[in-house]
Parts: C-alpha cells; sequence; structure tokens
C-alpha cells in the first residue's frame, strides 16, 4: 500500500509539467500589475505572443481591425518587455530572441495580405527592430564598458 502511495505521488509531481495553464491574454496583463520587477520581461514578452496568435487568428478570419489592434498591442507590449529588461538588467536575450521570431511572423502575416492592408504590420515591425536593435546595443555595450 505504502509504495502504491509513493508511485502515485511520484506520477502526479512527474506529469505536473506537462500540465500547461494556457492563460488569458487578459489574465496575464493583470499578472504583470502584481509581478515582481524581475517577472515583467517575461510576462510582458509573453502578451505580445498571445497577442500575436490572436492577430495571426483574426486575419484569417479576415477581421481586419480587431487584428490591427492587436498588432498594436504586440509592438507596445514587445516594447515595455525591453524597458523592462533594462531596467533589471535581465532576460534582454531572451526578450529579443522573442521580438525577432514575433517580428518574423509579422512578416509571414504582411505576405499574406493585401498591400492596403500592410501598413500597421510594416509599422509593427520596424518597432520590433528598434527594440531588437536597442536591446542588443545593451546587451553588447555592457561588456565593452566593463572591460575599460
Amino acid at each position: 500500500m505504502r509504495r502504491l502511495t509513493l508511485f502515485l505521488f511520484l506520477m502526479a509531481v512527474a506529469a505536473a509539467p506537462c500540465v500547461a495553464v494556457d492563460e488569458t491574454i487578459a489574465g496575464l496583463k493583470s499578472r504583470v500589475e502584481t509581478a515582481l520587477p524581475e517577472q515583467r520581461p517575461d510576462l510582458f514578452i509573453r502578451v505580445a505572443e498571445r497577442q500575436l496568435r490572436e492577430a495571426d487568428h483574426l486575419y484569417r478570419e479576415g477581421h481586419f481591425d480587431e487584428a490591427q489592434a492587436d498588432v498594436e498591442d504586440i509592438a507596445t507590449y514587445s516594447e515595455k518587455a525591453r524597458d523592462a529588461a533594462v531596467q533589471v538588467k535581465k532576460h534582454a536575450k531572451n526578450i529579443e530572441i522573442a521580438a525577432r521570431k514575433i517580428s518574423e511572423k509579422l512578416r509571414d502575416i504582411k505576405r499574406t495580405l493585401a498591400f492596403e492592408d500592410q501598413a500597421p504590420l510594416e509599422k509593427a515591425i520596424r518597432r520590433l527592430e528598434d527594440v531588437r536593435t536597442s536591446l542588443l546595443k545593451e546587451m553588447f555595450s555592457d561588456k565593452k564598458d566593463k572591460k575599460k
């Protein structure tokens, strides 16, 4: 009986990481407000990634106005992630990588749209590239300053 209980306990512990809690965008946004500063960069970029999935879905369904609002949020939350990462001096590499992936996905979405619907995506892509550039400058300027 004791072995069975131990076995069940170990199986529950092993299965726990496999259960992913798929938080809503609103839930993530509310968590940001109460999160520690070290946790904010990750939460901000997770919001941007979720908004990206939502925008992709909306574009595929033909809801361009709603998708454009999500695209604006993607750029805004990516900038917030950058600012938070620079503030706490952590997570800059992860935020830069995530911003690159988001930017690539936005380019893919942009290629599927008519020319007149591409402007908001192009603007967001430029903002994401600015995020990446500033993060790269931050990451590599620190190393140069420390060597001097």
